[in-house]
Formats: C-alpha cells, sequence, structure tokens
C-alpha cells in the first residue's frame, strides 16, 4: 500500500480535517488544526506532502522521525500540529490494512470504556448550581469549567473577585454533589500572584484538578504553584512533543498532563509521554477541545493507556460521523472497527465546509490591555 494523495479542508465551527488516499482504496482521518491558525496549519500538512507521496504508510514511527528531523527547526505549535494530523491519519491506515482498532496495535485496550468529562458554567452562583446539577443529570460523573469573577484577573486580586470565584465553584459542588467530579481551567489567563490566592480559595471544594493555573511554558513557576497545594495540578495543552513534558515531570509540576493528541505529535508520541508520566504517578487527560477525528485519536491512545484519568470532548460526532460516540452514564464504548474507529458522514457534512474562525481578542475593561483568553 502506498500514499497517494493528501488533503486537507476546513469544518465548522474551528476544525481542520485531513484525507490520506492509498493506492489500495484506504483512506486515512486525521485533524491537523492549530486553534486560529487552520490555514497556516493546512500550509505545513501541504509541504509534508513531497515526503508522503509514494510511502508505505503503516511505517509510522518512521515517517514521524523523518518529518520531524529533516524539519530542522524541530517543534513548535505548527509543524507539530501538522505532524500530529498526518500521524493520526497513517495510524488509521495502519489499522484498517490489518483490520484492527489502532488501541490492539498500541498493545490492547487495558479498560473497556473510557470517562469523559462535560462541561458546566454560569456567571452567577445561581446559574452555576443549576448548570452543574444538569451536567450530572445528564449523566456526567465529571465536569469542567473556568473561573468566573466578572473580568479578567489582575496580577494581584481584590479578596471580592477571589471570593466571587470560589462562592461559584462552591454553587456548583452543591449542584453536582460529592460524587461528581469538577475540574476547573485558569486557561493560563490568570497571574501567578492571583492563581495562588484562587487556588488556596478552592481547596474547600475539592476539584478534580485545576488546569493551567498559569501559562505552562514557565514550569519553575508552575513548580511553585503545585507545591503549595493538596489539589492536583494539570497541564500540557500547550506543550509540544515528550521533550516538552520531561521538564514538567522532573520539576513535579503537574501530576496530570494533558497533551492535545491533535497538537503534541499524535498518538504515539502521546503514549510515549503517558509512559513518562507512569514512572513519576502522574496521569494523564487528553486534551481535546476539537472535533470528532481529533476525539477519535485520543480515544485510541486512552484505551491503551493505564495512567488515563478522563477524556475533554466538546463533539461526540453528532452531524459529522456516521456512528457518532455513545454516551451512558460518564463514559462512552470503546470503538470496534479498524484505525481510528470512525467514518465521516460526507452527506451531513456538505453544510459544514469551510469557516474563518479567529482566537478571541480580549482587552481588560480597567485600561484596555491585551489579555489572554
Amino acid at each position: 500500500m502506498r500514499i497517494t494523495a493528501i488533503e486537507t479542508f476546513l469544518v465548522k465551527p474551528r476544525w481542520l480535517f485531513l484525507k490520506m488516499h492509498t493506492d489500495e482504496g484506504l483512506v486515512g482521518l486525521g485533524e491537523p488544526i492549530l486553534e486560529g491558525r487552520a490555514l497556516t496549519v493546512a500550509t505545513a500538512v501541504k509541504e509534508l506532502e513531497p515526503y508522503l507521496i509514494g510511502q508505505d504508510p503503516t511505517r509510522v514511527v518512521h515517517h514521524w522521525q523523518a518529518m520531524y528531523k529533516h524539519a530542522f527547526y524541530r517543534g513548535g505549535p505548527i509543524l507539530t500540529s501538522a505532524l500530529s494530523g498526518v500521524e493520526h491519519a497513517l495510524w488509521d491506515l495502519a489499522g484498517k490494512a490489518v483490520g484492527l482498532p489502532v488501541y490492539k496495535l498500541l498493545g490492547g485496550p487495558v479498560r473497556d470504556r473510557i470517562k469523559i468529562y462535560g462541561r458546566c458554567g454560569g456567571r452567577t452562583p445561581e446559574e452555576a448550581r443549576e448548570s452543574a446539577a444538569k451536567g450530572r443529570e445528564d449523566g456526567f460523573l465529571a465536569l469542567k469549567t473556568g473561573i468566573s469573577g466578572e473580568r479578567p484577573a489582575r496580577i494581584v486580586e481584590t479578596m471580592g473577585f477571589v471570593e466571587r470565584v470560589a462562592e461559584r465553584f462552591a454553587a456548583m459542588r452543591e449542584g453536582a454533589g460529592k460524587e461528581v467530579d469538577i475540574a476547573i481551567d485558569f486557561h493560563g489567563a490568570v497571574p501567578p500572584q492571583t492563581a495562588a490566592l484562587l487556588i488556596k480559595a478552592l481547596e474547600p471544594y475539592h476539584p478534580l484538578f485545576i488546569e493551567e493555573p498559569v501559562q505552562c511554558q514557565n514550569v519553575d513557576v508552575l513548580a511553585d504553584l503545585a507545591h503549595k497545594t493538596h489539589i492536583p495540578i494539570a497541564a500540557g495543552e500547550r506543550l509540544f512533543t515528550k521533550w516538552a513534558f520531561r521538564e514538567v515531570l522532573e520539576k513535579r509540576a503537574a501530576s496530570i498532563l494533558q497533551p492535545d493528541i491533535a497538537h503534541v505529535g499524535g498518538i504515539f508520541e502521546g503514549r510515549l509521554i503517558a509512559g513518562m508520566a507512569e514512572a513519576y504517578y502522574a496521569a494523564i487527560a487528553p486534551h481535546c477541545p476539537l472535533g470528532p477525528v481529533a476525539l477519535a485519536a485520543c480515544v485510541q491512545l486512552d484505551a491503551a493507556t493505564p495512567n488515563f484519568l478522563a477524556q475533554e470532548q466538546v463533539s461526540l460526532g453528532e452531524g459529522y460521523l456516521k456512528e457518532p460516540f455513545e454516551f451512558s452514564d460518564g463514559y462512552i464504548n470503546l470503538p470496534t472497527a479498524p484505525g481510528l474507529g470512525i467514518e465521516l458522514d460526507e452527506e451531513a457534512l456538505a453544510d459544514k465546509i469551510g469557516h474563518d474562525w479567529t482566537n478571541p481578542q480580549t482587552f481588560h475593561p480597567d485600561d484596555g490591555a491585551a489579555v489572554d483568553w
């Protein structure tokens, strides 16, 4: 089997899908997206095409090494996201070639179903309580929210801001109950001084984890916060390849790693990171606020990873896949079809092709300074 062509296409609301065609008629799927940079990543995929055409797609790791090393300028969000989506498709084809799901090529499943988490929110404590209660009623055993102090966080925040964030989370805990996990994402948008205040205020309500309390590229600051609290710290969505995660583990800056399988280098790179994490007694909760192809890649990894915690998702594939993932009692079942285990619903996709999504541009209401979103 040889690769004959690669195509990418924009899919609403903000995704980029990839199809890898072969001379045997098999087609591999991938999702090589970086939020807000879809066209840039599509160009990066195009630049990989001369190497890939004519190759045997089942040599997944060999091709990854060649594309990564021959770039000379290694890593980074654009190149590694392009590489990730290509790698998804290579694994999809490798699985289809032998009639097995990818997780069986990774050693077989270590679990029978995959725990996923939903989202909850609300501007007021009342809205937050209702949202969390609905998540529980919908069958989720884990939820995730963000902070809401009614404005972007300042370098050092007021007592009122900290209390508003804590009160809203306390309301969610009340709505969801004590048997539903609730994680909270700071989104790397909180200065470390305020992050420390917020973590202390949230501790009584037992968050599942606190995600990206600060920008995770500054591992020393992340480690400082992690060592001051008993709440697990999660990070990793903006780190690329195993080499970036090494420092996080060595400095005990996070005990829950969140590689994004559409950004970090793909499925096998995620498996290597999970193995590194296991040696440090750290867990894996893959980041995936993306499309169902990226989710399918995550699920293959989750199935074969002993130290898996929970899977993020925003789309189980309704309106995109012929057979969306089935959700029940907080879990989705393992796909049993070969490769990634999914098939695009081309008819349903017809009205979802193309988008011009861009990243939000946020400015602080106090003085108009640009802030993280």
